[in-house]
């Protein structure tokens, strides 16, 4: 399976909370783990977040980052063009998305159509979830988070 990724499912790899055992176990299933270069920020932004409402300790977080960043290297990361952001300019309006769940959903059906095989979207954000499903992509888990 080629996963797609996005912060919310990454997140998990790295913060012990529900469905992280298994977002782990989709990622040693796949073949091939992408996502797009802004799930740097966002999951960065995330840890901090944790951080500051005391989900996580600071020790916690300071680890979560370091092996997230140690991880880094090992991921796909899928740039973002004009193109592409032009594209999900049109998705944020056409499916009423947020501006990262929209460049998310460009950049996965951007990667499908350049393989040309299935890529399956791992996302725990509900309507990224339910964007991909109506654009014909596979979404991860099998029912709406």
């Amino acid at each position: 399976m080629i996963a797609y990724l996005d912060a919310s499912a990454l997140v998990k790899r790295y913060v012990a909370e529900a469905g992280s055992a298994e977002v782990n176990g989709l990622i040693s299933e796949a073949e091939a783990l992408g996502t797009a270069v802004i799930s740097r920020a966002e999951v960065s932004a995330a840890l901090a977040k944790a951080v500051q409402v005391k989900s996580v300790s600071k020790n916690a977080g300071t680890s979560a980052l370091q092996a997230f960043t140690a991880d880094w290297d090992n991921l796909i990361r899928l740039q973002l063009t004009e193109v592409l952001v032009a594209r999900a300019a049109a998705l944020a309006w056409e499916q009423g998305l947020r501006g990262y769940d929209a460049v998310h959903l460009a950049t996965a059906l951007f990667w499908h159509e350049t393989l040309d095989e299935a890529v399956t979207v791992a996302t725990y954000d509900r309507e990224l979830w339910n964007s991909a499903k109506t654009s014909g992509l596979s979404v991860w888990p099998s029912a709406p988070p």
